[in-house]
């Protein structure tokens, strides 16, 4: 479990391809101190394990279906990723609950400079619009942030300056694609009246 709070923006340093997926090498001098073989880590919002250390440097197997499902497989050596350590217990909440289980791939329709901050406008596919509430939660590559607008094919967020310096977020150009997650109470409702029509 994460909170959508990032802790280390990460670079890609090695991609590794394999008929079972592919091993990505990421350097995250700040973050490699706390893990260990076998734990989790976020990258861009998708829970991955942690497979070896090295000097400052961690790699994860990332399987072919994670790949698919992600932005992951797009990712090109020198990429930088958003890394956040699992919750502990006794962490602040500070932002909402993110599993790590990435829903899909939205694509960056706008990219807006509105004063101090930077409105975002997504495109997130047919099937997660309706799971997307106007203040509710989302998770943009791992970042937690707030619903500012939702329409029926796209949802905006405002990012503020730090969000902006400290996340991948303030690399975002249009056409680029992000990894989304919805709040999952929002997904869990969804089941609830898909299985009762």
């Amino acid at each position: 479990m994460f909170t959508g709070i990032i802790r280390e923006l990460g670079t890609l340093r090695e991609i590794v391809a394999s008929p079972d997926g592919a091993r990505l090498t990421v350097a995250a001098p700040q973050a490699v101190g706390s893990l260990v073989p076998g734990g989790s880590i976020a990258v861009d919002g998708t829970c991955l394990t942690v497979t070896a250390l090295g000097s400052g440097t961690f790699s994860a197997d990332v399987v072919p279906e994670t790949l698919k499902r992600t932005r992951l497989e797009g990712l090109r050596v020198g990429a930088h990723v958003n890394l956040e350590l699992p919750l502990r217990a006794g962490d602040f909440l500070d932002g909402h609950l993110v599993q790590g289980h990435v829903d899909g791939v939205g694509e960056v329709t706008a990219v807006e400079r509105q004063g101090d901050q930077w409105w975002v406008t997504i495109r997130p596919g047919a099937d997660l619009s309706p799971l997307l509430a106007e203040k509710g939660s989302v998770a943009v590559n791992g970042v937690s942030l707030t619903v500012a607008e939702a329409e029926r094919e796209t949802f905006s967020v405002a990012l503020i300056p730090t969000t902006v310096e400290v996340t991948n977020l303030g690399e975002l150009e249009r056409g680029s694609r992000v990894n989304l997650e919805v709040d999952v109470l929002a997904r869990y409702v969804a089941r609830l009246r898909e299985m009762g029509s």
